[in-house]
């Protein structure tokens, strides 16, 4: 059974997808969960909430779509 590559679902992704990119470091992986902003056959751009990064897509080792970020909870007030 031949599993879809993960570039592949990039490359097929719509922009603004929300994603997790799983890719190689020199030390081991890391990932990169933000909403992809481009992609070209060389590399990919995610937003994170820290800044935008750009993956080459030959490191890339995973790839998903993930359901959108839950909303900001409101603290509780403790009752007076």
């Amino acid at each position: 059974m031949n599993l879809p590559r993960p570039q592949d679902f990039l490359l097929n992704a719509v922009s603004g997808t929300r994603v997790v990119v799983r890719y190689r470091l020199d030390n081991g992986f890391t990932d990169a969960l933000g909403y992809l902003l481009s992609v070209t056959d060389g590399a990919c751009t995610i937003r994170t909430r820290q800044s935008d990064v750009e993956i080459p897509l030959a490191l890339v080792v995973a790839a998903k779509e993930v359901p959108p970020r839950p909303p900001h909870r409101i603290p509780r007030t403790a009752p007076q």
